[in-house]
């Protein structure tokens, strides 16, 4: 009896793998059908209005930015040979006006 059970248990759990490696598949070819549906709908899309896709835009607009900040223009640094040097000037309190320490009390 148990050489029975142990055989039908085999059976089913090799077939039961059997189900689920399939279903992965299954799977893993709709999900990439999918994708390829998507590619060529985008494509032929852009292929009639004349413009180009919006994933290749985004990508083309974050290469170009890489490649700006890599050369080092960070957005609002001002390049190394426009530095201005100021004069520090002290500034007084207006007279009759109140201080903050005082607005506190």
């Amino acid at each position: 009896m148990n050489l029975v059970s142990d055989l039908l248990s085999r059976i089913f759990r090799g077939a039961l793998k059997l189900v689920l490696v399939l279903a992965a598949m299954v799977f893993v070819l709709s999900f990439l059908l999918a994708a390829l549906v998507a590619v060529l709908v985008m494509s032929a899309w852009s292929l009639i209005t004349g413009r180009k896709p919006a994933p290749v835009v985004m990508f083309s607009r974050m290469r170009e930015q890489s490649r700006q900040y890599t050369q080092g223009m960070w957005p609002g640094r001002a390049p190394v040979g426009d530095v201005v040097d100021v004069d520090a000037t002290e500034v007084g309190e207006r007279p009759g006006a109140e201080s903050p320490l005082q607005r506190l009390r």
